[in-house]
């Protein structure tokens, strides 16, 4: 049976979401898992997010890559660090979540964090990054590294370009011709009132707005077959998420 590489857009927190997708794919037992970051802030169980990851890796073959928000709780848990803007941005639901963890379940939370990578390319030249990278030689050559965390710039470009251009055009971006595809998550396709994932050129975006009305969703890398959670609000009718209203 051919192996299935699944990539799974942003969490947030969204422990039943997760779950539930998780379900709807059925899972078999050589399906290649790449995850694009961002598990925590937002909903009310990032624990049981990284306990579910952690337990996940040891069944299946699993790729953890590094959000923004994620480094964000490593610095806390870690080091104590409390960025303001992290805590406005769903970090206090994060916080919360941990409230009464002990250190040995924190230790190896922290060990989690501390082994997400910044991106990964596959056997096909498919890149898998959070947000994107400004450099025309690829992120290897990034030299703001942060970019892999935060950049819409990527994501933008291929939403405006024109769909008549050819890759073989000097026009076409550098950036876009380094991979085949590329996956990413960090902006979420319901700022473009869409809540399935969305095709740009050759870049496909995950994120489908888990953390505020969306859904999470898991991709087929090769078939673009898709399944998704449940609007994710609906498990946690109490809470806001990341939403402001």
């Amino acid at each position: 049976m051919k192996n299935r590489k699944l990539v799974i857009g942003d969490i947030h927190g969204a422990y039943l979401a997760l779950k539930q997708v998780l379900e709807r794919v059925g899972l078999k037992e050589n399906d290649e898992l790449i995850f694009l970051g961002d598990y925590v802030d937002g909903w009310s169980q990032t624990k049981e997010v990284i306990d579910y990851l952690l337990e996940l890796n040891k069944s299946h073959s699993c790729i953890f890559i590094r959000g923004n928000h994620d480094t964000w709780c490593e610095e806390w848990l870690q080091k104590g660090k409390i960025n303001e803007v992290w805590l406005f941005s769903g970090g206090t639901s994060t916080a919360n979540s941990y409230s009464n963890i002990d250190d040995e379940v924190k230790q190896k939370h922290i060990e989690f964090f501390n082994r997400l990578i910044n991106y990964h390319v596959d056997e096909k030249n498919n890149l898998f990054i959070h947000a994107g990278y400004s450099s025309m030689h690829g992120p290897a050559k990034e030299t703001y590294t942060s970019n892999y965390n935060w950049d819409r710039t990527l994501w933008e470009m291929a939403l405006a370009m024109d769909k008549n251009i050819q890759k073989d055009s000097k026009i076409y971006p550098k950036r876009l011709k380094l991979f085949n595809e590329l996956f990413i998550g960090h902006t979420p396709t319901t700022d473009y009132d869409s809540d399935v994932p969305m095709n740009a050129v050759n870049i496909w975006n995950v994120d489908t707005g888990a953390a505020f009305h969306g859904k999470l969703t898991v991709l087929d890398t090769d078939t673009k077959e898709f399944w998704q959670s449940d609007v994710v609000q609906k498990f946690y009718p109490n809470e806001k998420g990341r939403n402001k209203d």
